[in-house]
């Protein structure tokens, strides 16, 4: 049995941070915000967030090469991780991110192709989308 409360996910990127956070019977993952990573209070803003949503487990998108190694951006997700490791008590997991909707979203963004509005939407669509999975696999344990 899956214990109850919200989780809360995010999507890791050089720019941009993407965060979803779920309902506490973990039924519905939704966007919450966008993180600016150079942001000098980044610390600070997520605190907030983990004080109003007071998360029982928190994921981070893993962005593994397709070959399963991991890469650059598999480090910056980890550093990201023991950044979060200071803020909190609550679990965190490295989700596999290498799922369709994201790498779908990702190569969108990456094409150029989306208006400087909708990346802040993608960012977040990747972060549901991580969180779906995490709750997926956890309900599955």
């Amino acid at each position: 049995m899956m214990e109850r409360g919200r989780r809360i996910a995010f999507d890791y990127g050089d720019v941009r941070i993407g965060v979803a956070v779920s309902d506490p019977d973990s039924i519905l993952a939704s966007p919450l915000t966008t993180l600016k990573t150079t942001d000098k209070n980044l610390g600070r803003q997520i605190s907030e967030i983990f004080s109003e949503v007071e998360p029982v487990v928190i994921y981070i998108g893993k962005p593994s090469l397709l070959s399963g190694d991991d890469g650059a951006a598999t480090e910056k997700a980890n550093e990201f991780a023991s950044l979060l490791n200071t803020l909190t008590q609550a679990p965190i997991e490295l989700i596999d991110e290498r799922m369709s909707t994201i790498s779908a979203a990702r190569n969108l963004r990456e094409a150029g192709r989306n208006a400087k509005e909708s990346k802040n939407a993608i960012d977040m669509a990747a972060a549901v989308a991580i969180l779906e999975f995490a709750i997926e696999i956890e309900k599955r344990k």
